[in-house]
């Protein structure tokens, strides 16, 4: 299985984004998917993530800087989940990573060692 992180680019402060992580190879039925970030000089934390069930979404959970801004989904189909940041600031600003386990977590797990599998990744700017 491999993860395609894409939709990074540069925005002013107040605009969006929408990443996406594109699975290919073998399918999951029952997953986590993670969104992460590294700003430079810092250690890589956790944006957001969801827990998928077959069809269903059964959890998401965000990071209290971006709760409110930032909304996880899935297009099953596509089998895609993307990441829709609203609100940008500078602060946001890092190199963002997707990452998936073959698991159910509820609520999705939030540490990296976690996530198994991971994407390469794709970078943020936000200007002021």
């Amino acid at each position: 299985v491999q993860l395609q992180a894409s939709g990074g680019g540069l925005v002013q402060a107040g605009g969006s984004l929408r990443l996406s992580c594109a699975t290919s190879g073998r399918t999951f039925d029952d997953y986590i998917m993670g969104w992460f970030r590294q700003a430079p000089g810092k250690e890589r934390e956790f944006v957001a993530g969801i827990t998928l069930s077959g069809r269903s979404t059964l959890s998401t959970r965000y990071a209290e800087s971006v709760k409110g801004r930032f909304t996880i989904s899935r297009d099953k189909a596509e089998n895609t989940v993307y990441l829709q940041m609203n609100s940008l600031k500078v602060e946001d600003t890092a190199v963002y990573y997707c990452a998936a386990d073959e698991r159910l977590s509820l609520p999705p797990a939030r540490r990296r060692d976690e996530y198994d599998i991971w994407g390469q990744g794709t970078l943020v700017t936000v200007s002021s």
